[in-house]
């Protein structure tokens, strides 16, 4: 029986028509959603307006057509080579799945996606696999002659568009999978925020029996197919060669025959294969699903026998999900949850550590590029606190594992650790914000243990969260000049909500106490919380409302943070001060929301729905959450939902495709009963986590600053052609001992100062005997680099570092390194803002972490 049906029926609209009175139409429409790298949308009204996109906005094409008795239409993406579209009729997303609907007088297509992201079920949650399915229908009574046809492009596989790719065509049973990446594989390189892919295959697969298949120039593939309704078969010879030249893609071909009332099905699957998914201390970590030694055609294989039970399973989430969101907040709020879920989902990473134990990474996308951010999984918490508490603590374990580690030198709880994908750790205490994360951890693990009704999980941690409880009784109630998690609004001394979070942190610790049977413990933090909060109220309550900083009148501030006082049943603050905070929001309210406080028109929309949470009714809930639904469906910024915006403004926009949306199913956890039988589908069992690896150890063969101070020439006035090369002229280029940067750059010795955009570097070295098959180039570099042998591509990598460490040397410049040969090594390193720096070596890797 098909599925169409109940894929269609009895759920919430997301509508580019009038259909309903209450539909949603999408900034960005959720296609591939499985990390921070396969996320990949279509940011327009209709599917056909525009090529697909990476979060970031780069074109990520994905290309559908459908031929009907010989003419050929456009269902997906952009192409040259067909012009004509079927009429788009609606648009559904539901947490787990995008429900294109096309038609014309002849034939009505459901082109659904589907990405099983199922939190209960952590084995199928961790696939990197979309299924993309077309159910298609005669509309007019008739039989109609139908082919259908995808293809996605090679430029979902690199980071810029001018790397060079190759393809291959495998067999894996019954299945045709087509195979497509970068020639040369720099593993988990390059990190930072607007940053793509660079590593790993992505692969198009189809039942052999039901597809035709093709690799080669998008645009002729497309031609085969509108012409003749099928592909050749043929896999494009000209390899490797770069993503945007004739852009390489992969293809399918599927006929449906003669297609009348009954529905005709084809499906297919689009997956990512990242082969090392983190760098954890040096240490490149494999994905979650690979942590048993399973390859991408085990993954495909287990996929497609699943196809069937994970479709009905997944509609089955997806109602339950969206019911439960609209009892809990509203038909409204469940509409932004259902569009918010992949969005979160595909910020974050799923790998697993040396004791095959996940470890779940957040990527602060449109900020900084930062990873595991303790401010950033904060706010996220609630959808996994609701879905899975496996999924929580693998977000926190690794912070907690760092801090008690000896890395790790402060009173406070760390802010972050590292550049994503790269787990390095903040040795120097990075962008500090003592307070804000100290209480953010003890308050999600108090989460945790009152879900569990056990303090296990903070059992394995309670030297850290002991550590921090003391921090924040002696500079929690009344903060210094220091960051919070609003840290784009900058340093604010005697912050009255981050005092809050102080307070509630050390009632949640006193909370755990308790719960490990430390009832005088317990009883000792309760009372101080509950003593704090009195003196709170003394100082930060200003007649009708509470004052952004203590000694800042006139002022008042969202204080989202009381929340956890509600959901945790703390009592520590009196209800009367969440119900005046409420009444006075109500007269601030702007059209499109609420403002973070009386600085500015911006507002977060996350900490927006944490404010409504407190609200004692449903129409003052919906007061505040309403226009951040008016606001994403009125929007002219086509991005996945924005959590900041100028709440007066429909063309404004932020930071967005983060995983912080996952804060928006806090309202589901005011709802005790609601969050135990969610989070009681969470069956996981987690065994032990493997210790921290030890860092890399490398043995220095062409010395970096770090260690010596090497002479280079170097400019910073862009060279001529061939600069790079090993004969070029460079005697009027400036010298200068490594490393090259401004001083006060942290992970650097900065013995030459470049300030400006670029620099160009030199070196020409004669190299000892070494076993060469183990060198790595071993530097620094903020931000951008390149690095050359004699004029041959070496490395690459994007955005900065803070540590020296390794970088994965190309293999055609590899080759050129034997005992005894001269080696030009050339340096390009691009800097935007900030502190900058650069220096590079050559090393042994002896012991890889």
């Amino acid at each position: 029986m098909s599925l169409v049906p109940l894929l269609l029926a009895s759920m919430p609209h997301f509508s580019t028509g009038q259909q309903a009175r209450e539909s949603l139409r999408p900034p960005a429409v959720p296609l591939l959603t499985s990390d921070p790298y396969l996320s990949v949308w279509s940011e327009a009204d209709n599917a056909t307006d525009d090529v697909t996109r990476h979060w970031t906005h780069r074109p990520h094409p994905l290309v559908s057509l459908i031929r009907v008795d010989g003419v050929t239409y456009r269902i997906l993406g952009k192409s040259a080579s067909v012009t004509q579209v079927l009429p788009q009729t609606n648009l559904k997303v539901f947490p787990t799945r995008t429900t294109y609907v096309f038609e014309n007088s002849k034939v009505k297509v459901v082109m659904s996606f589907l990405t099983p992201s199922l939190p209960d079920d952590l084995d199928v949650f961790a696939r990197p696999v979309t299924y993309l399915t077309w159910d298609v229908t005669s509309n007019d009574g008739q039989k109609h002659d139908v082919q259908v046809f995808e293809s996605s492009s090679g430029l979902l596989t690199v980071n810029e568009p001018n790397r060079k790719i190759e393809w291959k065509r495998e067999s894996m049973g019954d299945l045709t999978a087509l195979r497509i990446g970068a020639a040369d594989q720099t593993y988990l390189r390059p990190a930072g925020d607007d940053a793509r892919i660079d590593w790993g295959y992505l692969y198009g697969v189809a039942k052999t029996s039901q597809a035709k298949s093709a690799i080669g120039a998008n645009q002729s593939l497309e031609s085969d197919f509108a012409n003749t309704g099928t592909l050749s078969g043929n896999l494009d010879s000209r390899m490797p060669r770069s993503a945007d030249d004739d852009q390489p893609a992969v293809g399918f071909a599927f006929s449906l025959g003669s297609v009348g009332k009954q529905t005709v099905s084809r499906h297919m699957m689009i997956g990512y294969d990242e082969i090392y998914a983190i760098e954890y201390y040096g240490k490149k970590l494999r994905p979650f699903w690979r942590r048993n030694g399973a390859e991408p055609a085990d993954l495909f294989k287990a996929a497609e026998k699943d196809y069937d039970s994970l479709r009905a399973r997944c509609q089955k989430f997806d109602s339950d999900l969206v019911a439960d969101a609209e009892q809990a907040g509203g038909d409204k709020y469940a509409k932004i949850l259902a569009l918010s879920y992949r969005e979160c989902v595909a910020a974050n990473g799923l790998a697993a550590d040396a004791n095959k134990q996940p470890l779940y990474f957040t990527k602060e996308n449109t900020s900084n590029g930062d990873i595991a951010t303790v401010d950033v999984i904060y706010p996220m918490a609630p959808i996994w606190l609701l879905l899975s508490p496996t999924l929580m603590k693998a977000s926190l374990v690794s912070n907690f594992m760092y801090a008690g580690s000896p890395h790790w030198k402060f009173p406070n709880a760390p802010h972050d650790l590292g550049t994503y994908p790269q787990v390095t750790g903040r040795d120097d205490g990075g962008e500090g914000m003592p307070v804000e994360e100290s209480a953010n951890m003890i308050l999600m693990t108090d989460a945790i243990a009152q879900i569990e009704r056990s303090p296990s999980f903070a059992n394995l941690y309670w030297p850290q969260l002991t550590q921090w409880a003391t921090y924040l009784e002696k500079y929690g109630l009344d903060p210094e000049n220091q960051l919070c998690t609003d840290d784009f609004m900058g340093h604010l001394a005697h912050n009255a909500n981050l005092s809050v979070k102080a307070i509630l942190g050390l009632a949640a610790y006193g909370d755990l106490c308790k719960m490990r049977g430390e009832t005088a413990k317990g009883k000792k933090y309760t009372d101080l919380a509950l003593a704090d909060a009195k003196h709170w109220m003394s100082v930060a309550i200003e007649g009708d409302h509470s004052v952004l900083a203590f000694d800042r009148p006139g002022t008042w501030s969202q204080k989202y943070n009381l929340v956890w006082d509600q959901l945790l049943n703390l009592g520590i603050f009196p209800d009367s001060v969440r119900e005046m905070e409420i009444a006075y929001y109500k007269t601030k309210m702007l059209k499109y929301g609420l403002p973070l406080d009386s600085r500015t028109k911006l507002t977060k929309t996350d900490w927006s729905i944490w404010s409504a949470t407190m609200a004692t009714n449903q129409s003052d809930f919906e007061t505040i959450v309403n226009p951040i639904f008016d606001y994403v469906n009125e929007t002219t910024t086509r991005d996945p939902i924005a959590d900041s915006y100028i709440t007066d403004n429909p063309k404004s926009g932020g930071m967005h495709a983060r995983p912080v949306v996952g804060g928006f199913f806090i309202k589901m956890l005011d709802d005790r009963s609601m969050w135990r039988r969610w989070a009681k589908r969470d069956t996981f069992k987690l065994g032990k986590y493997a210790p921290l690896p030890k860092p890399p150890v490398i043995e220095n063969i062409i010395a970096s600053g770090k260690t010596s101070e090497p002479t280079w020439a170097y400019t910073t006035m862009m060279p001529a052609p061939g600069w790079e090369a090993s004969g070029f002229d460079d005697g009027d280029w400036a010298k200068g001992k490594a490393g090259f940067g401004t001083n006060g750059t942290p992970g650097i010795e900065v013995r030459t100062e470049w300030k400006t955009g670029d620099i160009w570097m030199r070196r020409t070295v004669t190299l000892p005997k070494a076993d060469y098959a183990k060198a790595v180039l071993y530097g620094y570099h903020d931000e951008d680099v390149e690095v050359y042998f004699n004029g041959v591509l070496a490395g690459r990598e994007g955005g900065f570092v803070t540590n020296y460490g390794p970088i994965t040397i190309l293999s055609a410049a590899k080759k050129l390194l034997k005992p005894g040969a001269k080696v030009t090594i050339a340096v390009h390193c691009h800097q935007t803002s900030g502190g900058q720096g650069v220096d590079i070596g050559l090393g042994l890797l002896k012991e890889e972490g």
